[in-house]
C-alpha cells in the first residue's frame, strides 16, 4: 500500500463506534464522509459572513458572493471547463440531469430518440422518460453484458440518425464499471447527437478535462466527493446553455421583469433561480481544496489496491458471488451471499459496525438484466484501509454463520 498519512484522522465521524465495533464505512457510493476542513468552512460561513449573494451593498453580502463565485471557479478548474459561466450550481446530479431534460424539451419531436443504457441510475432514466412523454420522443436503452459492461455492438447498432441525445454514466453506481465515455461521446457526435454524462461516481476518482472530453453536459454532486449534501454542479458548453431556456423562474435568473414579459440574466445565473445553497457552495469549494491538497495519484493507487484486495478476499469465502466483472472498475464491489436476502446480510454486517448498502441501488433495469433482485454493495474511498477490508471479510464470514 502507498505510504500515506492516516487520511481517516481528517474525518471526525470515522472515530466513532457502531454497535460496539469501530465504524467501517463502506457506503461511499451513496455518500462520502466529510473532512474537518469542510465542516469548519461551513460553520465559519454561518458564524462570520452569512448573507444572501449578489443582491446587497454591504460587506457580508460581498464576502458571501466572493466565496460562492470562488467555489464556482474551483469547480471550473477541477473539471477543466473553459469558463466559469459554464458551471451551474444545482442541488446535485439528479437536478442537473433534470435541468437539461426540462430545458431541452422543445428541441425534441415525435420520432426523435434518446439513447441511454440499461446500466443507468434512475436519475439518468426517469428525466428522459418525462421528456419523451412531453415531446413524443422515444427512449432507447443499450444492452449490458453479463460482465456488467456496456455492450458496445448493441450501443452502436442503436445509435443512429434518429438519436438526438446520448446520456450515459461515467461510472456505474451499482457495479463500479468504468465506461469508455470518450468513445461513446465521439460516436454520438459523429451522428450529430448531444451528450450528457452522469459523473456522480467519477469526479472523486479521475482527473477530468471537459475541453478534451468534449461532452455537452456533465453532472455531479459535492457529497460524493467529501463535500456537503444538497449541492452539485452541471457543466454545459456555453453556446448550448446560451441557447436553452431557463429551467426555473424567480429571482436572480432575470435581467428585467415586466407583466408583459421578462428578459433573462446572463450565464450562469439564468439557471440559478432563487437563493442558492451558499453554505453548500462554500463547503463544495472546501472539499475541492481538501482533495487538491492530497497526493491524489497515490491515493487512487491505494483505492485500486483495496478493491483488488477486497475482491480477492470475498472470492475466497464460500457462498459469496461477485456480481459484475468489468474490465475496468472504480471502487465499488457488488456481491451476493448464498442462503439469504441481501438486506438481511446488510443488517448482520451493520451489527458488526460494517456499513454497506443493499438493494437495487436505483438501478432496477440493470438488476433485471443481470437476473438479481439487488446486491450487497461495498464502496471504498480514500480514507479506507486494508483493516476495513479485513473487517468486511470477517463480517461476511460471521454473517454466513447465522444463516
Amino acid at each position: 500500500m502507498a505510504d500515506l498519512h492516516d487520511i481517516s484522522s481528517d474525518f471526525p465521524i470515522l472515530a466513532r463506534s457502531v454497535n460496539g465495533a469501530p465504524l467501517t464505512y463502506l457506503d461511499n457510493a451513496a455518500t462520502t464522509q466529510k473532512p474537518r476542513s469542510v465542516i469548519d468552512a461551513i460553520r465559519h460561513y454561518y458564524e462570520h459572513y452569512n448573507a444572501n449573494v449578489h443582491r446587497a451593498a454591504h460587506a457580508l453580502a460581498d464576502e458571501a458572493t466572493a466565496a460562492m463565485e470562488n467555489a464556482r471557479a474551483k469547480i471550473q478548474d477541477l473539471i477543466g471547463a473553459a469558463e466559469s459561466r459554464e458551471i451551474i450550481f444545482t442541488r446535485g446530479t439528479t437536478e442537473g440531469i433534470n435541468l437539461v431534460a426540462a430545458s431541452l424539451t422543445e428541441r425534441f419531436k415525435p420520432g426523435d430518440e434518446i439513447l441511454v443504457t440499461e446500466m443507468e441510475h434512475h436519475s439518468n432514466i426517469v428525466p428522459w422518460q418525462l421528456l419523451c412523454q412531453r415531446s413524443g420522443a422515444r427512449l432507447v436503452a443499450g444492452a449490458v453484458t453479463p460482465a456488467g459492461e456496456i455492450d458496445l455492438d448493441d450501443f452502436h447498432a442503436k445509435l443512429g440518425a434518429r438519436t438526438k441525445l446520448v446520456a450515459v454514466s461515467h461510472v456505474s453506481n451499482a457495479l463500479g464499471t468504468v465506461n469508455p465515455i470518450e468513445t461513446l461521446i465521439q460516436a454520438a457526435h459523429d451522428q450529430g447527437a448531444m451528450t450528457l454524462i452522469d459523473g456522480a461516481q467519477a469526479v472523486q476518482h479521475f482527473d477530468l478535462d471537459m475541453r478534451r472530453l468534449d461532452c455537452d453536459f456533465y453532472a455531479f454532486s459535492a457529497h460524493k466527493m467529501f463535500g456537503p449534501t444538497g449541492i452539485g454542479a452541471l457543466y454545459g458548453k456555453a453556446n448550448l446553455l446560451e441557447e436553452l431556456p431557463p429551467y426555473q423562474g424567480g429571482g436572480e435568473m432575470i435581467e428585467h421583469v415586466a407583466i408583459e414579459g421578462t428578459t433573462y440574466n446572463q450565464l450562469p445565473y439564468k439557471f440559478e433561480a432563487g437563493t442558492p445553497n451558499i453554505a453548500g457552495a462554500v463547503g463544495f469549494g472546501a472539499a475541492i481544496d481538501y482533495l487538491r491538497g492530497l497526493p491524489r495519484q497515490a491515493l487512487r493507487e491505494r483505492e485500486h489496491e483495496l478493491v483488488r484486495l477486497a475482491l480477492s478476499r470475498l472470492k475466497q469465502i464460500p457462498g459469496v458471488r461477485i456480481i459484475g466483472e468489468p474490465g475496468e472498475r472504480a471502487s465499488i464491489i457488488s456481491f451476493l451471499i448464498d442462503g439469504g436476502h441481501a438486506h438481511d446480510f446488510g443488517t448482520l454486517l451493520d451489527q458488526q459496525g460494517v456499513a454497506v448498502r443493499t438493494g437495487h441501488h436505483c438501478a432496477m433495469p440493470l438488476m433485471e438484466r443481470l437476473g438479481v433482485p439487488g446486491t450487497i454493495r461495498a464502496s471504498f474511498a480514500l480514507y479506507n484501509s486494508p483493516a476495513d477490508v479485513d473487517r468486511l471479510a470477517a463480517g461476511v464470514e460471521k454473517a454466513i454463520e447465522f444463516v
